[in-house]
């Protein structure tokens, strides 16, 4: 934007760079976990905790650091979770072990919720509001640039230099931001500095998120199941906390009260739950079942996210015309299309119908996270923005979780602890079928929750 002042500018180039980082290195590791595994010699359970440690170390912090931050400030939170982010990435390219791999993932999760939090408020306090929000939607697009490159990106590292290199390219980007942060954004934001912060709230949000995922991927084992009755209870005190609590770190009075922001948070979490294990399993099934390398394997999935980049924009407009939760529901319902035709996979499958049937994901999804997204933000007051902003990618984060959990439960369930190899081919292409059947069902909710919500257009903000 040459018309920007120098902080503009410097707020637009960190935030804009961490809005690429996350969503790159989530889709870039994807493709190296058949390497991770042929190195470290672990089971697909064991596997599947990579990407899932991560979601789950910035999940359990993405809500209490967005008060954090509004008390001791979103800068410091901004560059301390750089530098967390920055160091892990680095360390990971130096592991012994997978356990510590997937310990320095938590380390780098909670980095990633640090600048996940903060990023967007920066870029909102230091562009005025008629400037917002083409600032705003550069740093969106950012998001589905790093999702589109990190397959292509990851695979190609992957297979010529190695999977610790996608890591360490995390270095010179990280070390970037940092620099640019300290240098150039001088001011400091936070609003509440005399606000007390509700610790107790934070402790069983905690507690509850990592009781329910642990236990849901530790699934069908009987002290899983207690793990998962422990963490919807503790989500429950939770809720019963935050309804009681003076300054709660998530306002359930929306969910009670705001139809609209409801059903759309929860479409959200249901989208997210349906799709995101997709590009996992389909690493898995491209380069142990197709014979692709990692970097064919990148150059195949990368469909899904040129495809979301393209069209997200215009669905984005469209919301602006027509009532969002018409075309967010198309897109729901393409998306239940799209994850029908991944259900009979098997070992003839050509590649083409495979990139296809991504390019129908990605467009579907395209569909409805725009609309979506604009509807939740649509429903509230201004003064609700942050809280609104934070609740979806929460929504996003828990509905990634209880994506690879899904899957983690069903792959341990058909191949247990036994590493993907050619004696276990026939259950993980079983068990992979069944994964996306149940991708299916958790999707077919979410067409009428999107379509339920209803008209945007009728509702008065402010009133909630």
């Amino acid at each position: 934007m040459p018309d920007s002042s120098p902080e503009e500018r410097s707020a637009l180039f960190v935030a804009t760079l961490t809005s690429f980082m996350a969503p790159f290195m989530l889709s870039a590791v994807n493709v190296a976990l058949p390497a991770i595994q042929a190195e470290f010699d672990v089971d697909a359970v064991a596997l599947s905790w990579i990407p899932t440690a991560y979601l789950l170390a910035t999940a359990v912090l993405l809500v209490p650091i967005g008060k954090v931050a509004d008390r001791y400030g979103r800068r410091k939170i901004f560059t301390a979770g750089l530098v967390f982010y920055t160091i892990s990435s680095t360390l990971i390219a130096w592991v012994p072990t997978v356990a510590w791999l997937i310990g320095m993932r938590i380390v780098q999760g909670f980095g990633a919720a640090m600048f996940i939090t903060t990023g967007m408020a920066i870029l909102s306090a230091v562009f005025a509001p008629e400037r917002r929000g083409r600032a705003i939607g550069i740093y969106v697009a950012a998001v589905y640039i790093g999702l589109s490159l990190g397959p292509f990106a990851g695979g190609i590292l992957s297979q010529h230099v190695g999977w610790r290199s996608i890591f360490l390219l995390m270095l010179p980007l990280g070390s970037a931001s940092i620099w640019v942060t300290l240098h150039f954004l001088k001011r400091e934001w936070a609003e509440r500095r005399n606000l007390p912060f509700d610790l107790i709230g934070s402790l069983l949000y905690a507690m509850a998120i990592c009781a329910l995922i642990y236990g849901a991927i530790g699934l069908p084992a009987p002290g899983a199941w207690a793990l998962v009755a422990l963490g919807v209870a503790g989500i429950g005190l939770f809720v019963w906390r935050e309804k009681r609590a003076a300054d709660p770190i998530f306002d359930i009075a929306l969910f009670q009260y705001n139809r609209t922001f409801a059903l759309s948070s929860l479409a959200a979490l249901i989208n997210y739950a349906a799709t995101y294990g997709v590009t996992f399993l389909l690493s898995l099934f491209l380069q142990y079942i197709k014979g692709l390398s990692s970097q064919n394997a990148g150059i195949v999935l990368v469909a899904q996210p040129v495809v979301m980049a393209l069209f997200s924009p215009l669905a984005g407009r469209l919301a602006d015309r027509i009532e969002p939760r018409w075309i967010a529901t198309l897109g729901m319902l393409i998306t239940a299309i799209g994850l029908a035709g991944l259900i009979p996979l098997n070992r003839d499958t050509h590649i083409i119908y495979i990139i296809c049937d991504l390019v129908l994901l990605g467009f579907g999804f395209a569909l409805f996270s725009s609309p979506n997204m604009s509807a939740i933000m649509g429903s509230v007051a201004p003064h609700h923005y942050g809280i609104a902003s934070g609740t979806v990618a929460t929504m996003r984060l828990l509905g990634q979780m209880g994506s690879m959990a899904t899957a983690a439960v069903v792959l341990a369930h058909f191949i247990g602890r036994a590493p993907i190899g050619p004696d276990n081919y026939p259950l993980f292409i079983e068990s992979t079928q069944l994964i996306f059947l149940v991708f299916l069902l958790i999707c077919i909710p979410g067409i009428y929750f999107s379509f339920s919500r209803g008209a945007l257009r009728k509702q008065v903000p402010g009133t909630e």
